[in-house]
């Protein structure tokens, strides 16, 4: 598994519980810090819980739904012997012998043992049925002031994008439309616009990403990254800059893929320096 990156924390009746992920998505919390409500030997506490035939089934079924390369044979093995006195099972154990994904055993900076939200929240209801609601609350603090801030950026981003389509349009309205076009030539012409936008940006049209995906719903747009849409957005009001100045559609692409090149690459740079600066 990719290198484990603090992402924030959880407090809870007051314990400082870290929340760390490997994409930005997925959220691994650590069962060490939980522990600590129960004893100042946390590793035992985790491998106390692990022994437990209910717990063994539920990560067993956690990788089922999760985990393409999951290996069931040692799983049933586990499976067996889970609840006998002479049974003992590590997080280490659990990961290698199962090709695990759900939970994380790690040395170094970040030591200890981390498990996906869904598996961390059902340890906490093991440790204490009252600890995991604090856990729970203050989680959901952390989830709301996160989509808030989505929100914002996202509505932020809508705006932007909204006046720079109508910047766009109006720029193919003013210099490419000539009065005397039919209505279906003037849709043409939109739609040959868009689609100058969409083979900078995707590298093909709306018709040929439509003739390769066939049984998909919706449009190429549909199919872009945040990262694309924001480029797309600043290609509009770019392109009706190079409009105005006359450009040949020819020049126009050259100068768009050009503008896509060079936005892109900063984007992934500064998600780049954003990850070095969190791990």
């Amino acid at each position: 598994m990719a290198q484990l990156m603090a992402k924030d924390k959880i407090h809870a009746k007051g314990l400082e519980i870290g929340i760390y992920t490997t994409d930005f998505q997925n959220e691994y919390i650590s069962l060490t810090d939980i522990a600590k409500y129960k004893s100042d030997d946390p590793a035992q506490v985790i491998q106390n819980w692990m022994r437990s035939k209910e717990t063994v089934i539920f990560l067993g079924l956690w990788e089922e739904l999760h985990n393409p390369d999951f290996n069931p044979l040692d799983f049933e093995g586990f499976k067996k012997e889970a609840g006998l006195h002479s049974f003992v099972l590590s997080p280490q154990k659990w990961v290698n012998s199962v090709n695990a994904i759900g939970i994380v055993s790690k040395s170094g900076r970040y030591g200890g043992t981390y498990a996906h939200s869904d598996i961390a929240l059902e340890f906490a209801s093991w440790i204490s049925a009252e600890f995991k609601l604090y856990i729970v609350k203050d989680y959901q603090r952390l989830k709301f002031d996160e989509n808030s801030r989505l929100s914002l950026g996202w509505n932020l981003n809508r705006e932007v994008s909204k006046l720079n389509y109508k910047i766009h349009t109006d720029a193919i309205k003013n210099n490419l439309i000539p009065p005397e076009l039919t209505e279906k030539q003037i849709g043409f012409t939109y739609a040959n616009e868009a689609d100058l936008l969409n083979v900078a940006l995707f590298g093909k049209t709306a018709k040929e990403w439509r003739d390769q995906h066939k049984t998909k719903k919706g449009n190429i747009r549909d199919e872009a990254s945040l990262h694309q849409l924001l480029v797309l957005a600043n290609m509009e009001s770019y392109n009706a800059i190079l409009i105005k100045q006359g450009k040949t559609q020819k020049e126009r692409l050259l100068a768009l893929r050009e503008l896509v090149n060079q936005q892109l690459s900063v984007m992934e740079q500064l998600d780049n320096e954003n990850i070095r600066r969190l791990s």
